[in-house]
């Protein structure tokens, strides 16, 4: 239905910058979820999209046409962009049923309404304009059957908004919004005022509802289970600035940087400060306060060779950015890009914690709770500090000296307060970070 491009997008109030420097490309009938922590700009990066809010500079089209172009002065409005709002207040008439409701819109249809097929479709022409007329009773009729049959709400058309549940609501809503034919459906939080059992139904459904309509969704939340789960990719962003633009799966195992593997995953990823360097192969490496352990990286990577390409990289952005700054107009950036504050889990925190600046021979340990392996000839011994289960799985806090491990043990074993444990690190995706600058260098094997 629609493919979206943004190139060099900003949006600023003057020095803070809610989006800078955006370049995202989201394709035909994507699902994208726009994801990050509170003021993170991801609901300024849809508004700007749907027209709603005006970029500062840069390039947006839908399907190749320039919705806005500030150096062409383009600026398309909202209802030219054949796009649908959805968002988390649902905004129903309460004095109008549900088929009043879904038909307003499509009663008030004029330039750009047309003809609706014997599907409920909206047709129109090569161009994708339509003729404009408004669309006859029995037009809207058909629209309205077809989208109220999408999202199972034809038994209540009759109702009134008040008579429905939460979960019903919100499906008027999207039938309402699904209605004129839009070839983009934003949605803007959408589930936050549902309970979680149905919040995660709708899950299910909007799931549905994207494979039966063909539309591109883009989608936006500050919960990382929602968009892991409904994403065909994720644009995690952070302080304005694009963090990482990938398939669900690859954000989980393969984070650009601790901030992503940090805010992806639930529980949350182990975080382990280590120091050593590589030896042949492998890397020897020296962490929680004495445990001996060989990482081995995948590929056979050569951690030199990493920080090259690393330093290369670093230089040509700090060049870019030193001419960005020569420019006429440049604003100097107020909300700065500080480094990353991971969190180390400790069973008494530091009043302070004062690290020395880190070397090249400095890493962090990335290792997620389910590679927290608990075995009887583990390496590691380590104390129960909390237990948590939920039936299928159970959440354990170990203590491991003054450090804290979060694992996650499948099947119904119990565990007690103060019970001794064994454990290894298990798998190949445990995640080496570079501690100077935050980035993860490769994932590997973990041998103690």
């Amino acid at each position: 239905m629609a493919r979206i491009e943004l190139h060099d997008v900003t949006k600023r109030w003057g020095g803070y910058y809610a989006v800078e420097h955006l370049d995202l490309v989201i394709e035909d009938n994507a699902f994208v979820t726009l994801l990050g922590p509170s003021g993170c700009g991801k609901t300024t990066t849809l508004r700007m999209i749907a027209g709603l809010e005006t970029p500062t500079e840069g390039r947006i089209t839908i399907d190749g046409v320039p919705m806005f172009d500030s150096e062409l002065g383009i600026n398309v409005p909202p209802n030219k962009r054949r796009v649908g709002f959805l968002f988390q207040n649902y905004a129903l008439w309460p004095n109008m049923t549900v088929y009043q409701n879904i038909a307003f819109g499509l009663s008030n249809i004029n330039e750009s309404g047309a003809a609706v097929n014997e599907k409920g479709e909206v047709v129109r022409d090569e161009s994708g304009k339509a003729p404009a007329r408004k669309l006859t009773k029995e037009e809207i009729k058909r629209a309205v059957d077809r989208v109220s049959a999408i999202v199972k709400i034809g038994p209540f058309m009759d109702r009134y908004p008040s008579e429905l549940s939460g979960g019903q609501q919100q499906r008027v809503a999207i039938a309402r919004t699904l209605a004129p034919g839009p070839r983009v459906l934003f949605m803007d939080e959408p589930l936050s005022n549902l309970d979680a059992k149905l919040r995660l139904e709708m899950r299910s459904e909007l799931q549905r509802l994207h494979l039966s309509t063909g539309s591109t969704f883009v989608y936006v939340t500050h919960d990382q289970m929602e968009a892991m789960t409904l994403a065909t990719r994720i644009c995690l962003i952070d302080n304005g600035r694009l963090q990482q633009y990938d398939e669900p799966l690859t954000v989980y195992n393969k984070p650009n940087n601790l901030f992503v593997a940090d805010f992806v995953g639930n529980p949350a990823v182990n975080f382990i400060e280590a120091s050593g360097k590589q030896e042949g192969d492998a890397v020897k490496l020296s962490f929680l306060d004495g445990v001996q352990g060989s990482f081995t990286p995948n590929g056979g990577l050569k951690i030199a060779d990493w920080y090259a390409q690393d330093d290369k990289q670093q230089a040509e952005a700090k060049a870019k950015a030193e001419a960005a700054a020569k420019q006429p107009g440049y604003v100097e950036k107020t909300n700065k890009d500080l480094p990353f504050p991971y969190h180390i889990a400790r069973v008494e925190e530091p009043e302070t914690e004062n690290r020395p600046a880190a070397t090249r021979e400095d890493f962090v340990l990335g290792v997620r709770p389910e590679f927290v392996h608990i075995c009887e000839d583990g390496a590691i011994t380590g104390e129960v500090f909390s237990a948590m289960p939920t039936g299928m799985e159970t959440t354990l806090k170990i203590k491991v000296g003054n450090y804290l491990l979060t694992a996650v043990v499948f099947g119904g074993v119990v565990y007690k307060i103060g019970q001794q444990v064994r454990l290894n690190f298990s798998g190949d995706n445990i995640m080496l970070f570079s501690r100077q600058s935050g980035r993860r260098i490769v994932n590997g094997e973990m041998k103690l």
